[in-house]
């Protein structure tokens, strides 16, 4: 057999590669690329990176050699040593039929010998929004209370509402594995739910209720760099909406990460071992409750700066984190150690 190839540039990380379902509209696609994808790739060149984005299908594992898999994205091959995988499992519902085949594949990465930035286990952490309370419920800013409920053929006969008892109307009511907003709603009875659980079987979709903190209850997304509190997204709804993602209308800030959040970081970067990641947070206009974990969350523009200034700086700061982490998780597996650099460092080579 003739020997697995070995890839170039073994060594030294040179491509990030974001495993995303490849099912897009066009006006979808025209939206995002400028949004955040087109940024991430310019961001990624000025550190010496390629980045790419690719369905699971591109990827190839040709694992007839014992003990030495090779990997291709697309038809050309990586090695551990110069490209690292982002692999958040993402489950809007037009992405449903690709969930066994992305979590499939994040696991053969895993094994194959490369680093994950996250491992399949906190992506299908973060993925439910109920296992994610569940693994930070003794966070220092409280979990919002949730139930989770199922939506199969027998949703008529209610067996789920024995879990409701404790709900308080009007509730939230919303998809557990969706993101951006949707599937957002909001039930003002034990009615109203029925109704949305109804909807929700045409689809199988998993549900989660939760007490609705009040109108104009306000979004805090944190981005933790390296366990650090880097710099926080404040989204406002827009009035008489009880979402506030900027899909819905709401409006963002860039405000200072206000204390509480920040003092609380150093408990999420304890129980969540990632280079980068977001939380999120509601606040109702007297406390903070604890929403959802990103590991992959969206860097989005301060859309009032042309250049971007923030956007940049947060994708350079997370990108940089994921290189020194490859570097230290190379060493550590006694490969071809790399020294972990600055942003100035790197920008001034």
């Amino acid at each position: 057999m003739t020997p697995p190839p070995t890839a170039p540039g073994a060594g030294q990380l040179r491509r990030m590669c974001w495993i995303f379902p490849d099912r897009e509209s066009t006006r979808m696609a025209a939206t995002w690329h400028p949004f955040f994808w087109d940024l991430y790739a310019e961001v990624a060149e000025s550190l010496g990176m390629s980045w790419t984005r690719h369905a699971p299908d591109a990827v190839t594992v040709d694992g007839t050699v014992r003990g030495r898999p090779v990997v291709y994205v697309d038809d050309e091959a990586v090695s551990p040593q110069d490209t690292l995988f982002v692999t958040a499992l993402y489950s809007l519902p037009y992405q449903s039929m690709d969930v066994f085949n992305q979590y499939a594949l994040y696991a053969v990465l895993e094994q194959a010998g490369f680093y994950l930035p996250f491992p399949p286990l906190m992506s299908l952490i973060g993925n439910d929004k109920l296992a994610t309370l569940l693994h930070l419920a003794d966070s220092p800013v409280p979990p919002v209370p949730t139930v989770r409920i199922g939506t199969g053929r027998d949703i008529a006969k209610h067996q789920y509402e024995v879990a409701l008892g404790g709900m308080t109307y009007p509730a939230i009511v919303k998809p557990a594995g969706w993101c951006g907003g949707g599937g957002i709603n909001l039930a003002r009875s034990a009615e109203d739910l029925r109704g949305l659980a109804s909807l929700a079987q045409g689809g199988d979709t998993t549900l989660v209720v939760q007490p609705y903190l009040g109108d104009g209850t306000v979004d805090y997304r944190v981005y933790v760099v390296d366990g650090e509190p880097y710099a926080v997204m404040k989204r406002i709804p827009e009035p008489g909406s009880p979402v506030a993602n900027a899909s819905r209308g709401g409006a963002m800030e860039f405000p200072p990460v206000p204390a509480e959040l920040a003092a609380a970081t150093a408990y999420f970067a304890e129980r969540l071992p990632m280079p980068f990641f977001c939380v999120d947070f509601l606040f109702d206009g007297e406390r903070y409750w604890f929403s959802e974990l990103e590991p992959d969350g969206v860097i989005a523009p301060d859309l009032d700066d042309p250049q971007r200034t923030l956007q940049r700086d947060i994708t350079r700061a997370r990108f940089t984190a994921y290189r020194n982490a490859h570097a230290a998780w190379l060493s550590r597996r006694g490969g071809e150690p790399a020294t972990p650099t600055s942003e100035t460092e790197t920008r001034t080579r």
